[in-house]
């Protein structure tokens, strides 16, 4: 099997539209010989992230949870404070994470995103 390698190009593209190209891309849904229990897809390069757009009230609106699984241990992080802490990269990452089918292929599927 070829894998193909596809470079986007980030600038002025929410991230949300971005990320779910990203994801058929990643996932090869794409191809016509697709089968949903194969890793088929191809590699994506992703340039330009800083320039990435985000639109309507997300910056503030936007809220990522993750839990602790104890009595309290929700913790908020806004959409802002993610990017201010890690970068926008990382929230397109965790878009695509969010994307991806839940089994033991979407890691491999990760490893051929590269964020730039």
């Amino acid at each position: 099997m070829q894998r193909q390698e596809h470079k986007l190009d980030a600038t002025d593209i929410s991230f949300g539209r971005l990320a779910s190209k990203i994801a058929m891309l990643l996932r090869g849904k794409n191809k016509p010989d697709f089968t949903p229990y194969l890793d088929q897809g191809d590699a994506v390069i992703v340039e330009n992230v800083a320039k990435m757009k985000i639109s309507g009230n997300k910056l503030n609106g936007k809220i990522y949870y993750s839990s602790s699984q104890h009595p309290g241990g929700l913790k908020k992080t806004k959409l802002k404070d993610l990017i201010d802490k890690k970068g926008q990269a990382e929230v397109l990452r965790r878009a695509v994470y969010g994307m991806l089918p839940n089994n033991k292929l979407r890691q491999e599927m990760l490893k051929r995103l590269t964020i730039k």
